[in-house]
């Protein structure tokens, strides 16, 4: 990490780290002013992030510290004597880092995804499921509706679960007793209780359970029969989910591949789409 530039080795003092908003905005005003972090005091860093002086000392703790002086002595010790060289990483604002962290999520994915084994079998489970129940919830709920809306021009029957409540489960038992073999999920952070509760049920029901994870080490991992983990973005106030958008359309491949109609579907739709002038060319 030496031959890194400061804001380089900030960035990678927070990567991995799970931070309040808060938290990220600190680690932003930090990254933001590489230079001179080693130097501010837990009142200055905590007025230029706009941010309470407790919170600044919180922030510390949380990136394993004793307190804000020993985070400091930290980035002295890590911080080369004398004038940076303005060229390499520490050119990058922010908004450019906060990309370049996403690119990197997506090489570890290409990466997992040279053994195509557990995509695969991913594919058989959800497309031999009918229904497929899609689960996400909160900062997933994105996820589960885009994939359920391509999923359903090749799937007979799909349900997307976006919505917690007291309804959940019954409409986890609707789908198990319509016929559901398994059900895939999309749980990113902050991992809502509801979705381990849904996913625990759901396997008490005999569901399969396939899990698109931030992390291989995430709360649904235990309620899994199959997790594949893609990484998330922590550059920016809220994370970034590039990598598990990707995964969610190789999984749909995967499903098409499993599915002998896939290609007449699609092609049903286009006809009915052109008739309907759904769509400007």
């Amino acid at each position: 990490m030496s031959g890194s530039s400061p804001a380089a080795r900030l960035q990678q003092l927070f990567e991995g780290r799970r931070l309040t908003p808060t938290q990220r905005r600190i680690a932003h005003s930090m990254v933001r002013r590489a230079g001179d972090a080693p130097f501010l005091s837990s009142v200055e860093l905590a007025e230029l992030a706009g941010v309470s002086q407790p919170s600044v000392t919180r922030f510390a703790v949380a990136l394993g510290f004793d307190g804000y002086p020993a985070l400091r002595r930290h980035l002295r010790e890590v911080t080369p004597a004398g004038p940076v060289d303005g060229g390499g990483e520490d050119t990058y604002n922010e908004y450019q880092q906060a990309v370049l962290g996403e690119i990197e999520n997506l090489r570890h994915l290409a990466e997992l995804l040279a053994d195509p084994g557990p995509v695969e079998r991913a594919g058989r489970l959800l497309a031999a499921s009918r229904p497929l129940p899609v689960l996400g919830l909160r900062a997933a709920s994105s996820q589960a509706r885009g994939f359920g809306y391509f999923a359903a021009k090749v799937h007979p029957d799909v349900r997307v679960l976006d919505e917690g409540g007291s309804m959940l489960h019954d409409r986890i038992d609707a789908a198990r007793r319509a016929g559901a073999g398994a059900l895939i999920c999309f749980a990113l952070p902050r991992h809502p209780r509801e979705v381990v509760d849904a996913l625990r049920y759901a396997r008490e029901q005999g569901l399969a359970v396939v899990s698109v994870a931030d992390s291989a080490f995430a709360p649904v991992a235990r309620h899994s029969d199959l997790l594949i983990p893609a990484a998330v973005g922590t550059g920016l106030a809220f994370d970034t989910a590039c990598a598990p958008m990707l995964l969610g359309r190789v999984l749909l491949e995967a499903m098409c591949d499993a599915l002998p109609d896939a290609q007449a579907r699609l092609e049903e739709f286009d006809v009915a789409a052109a008739a309907r002038g759904l769509f400007i060319e």
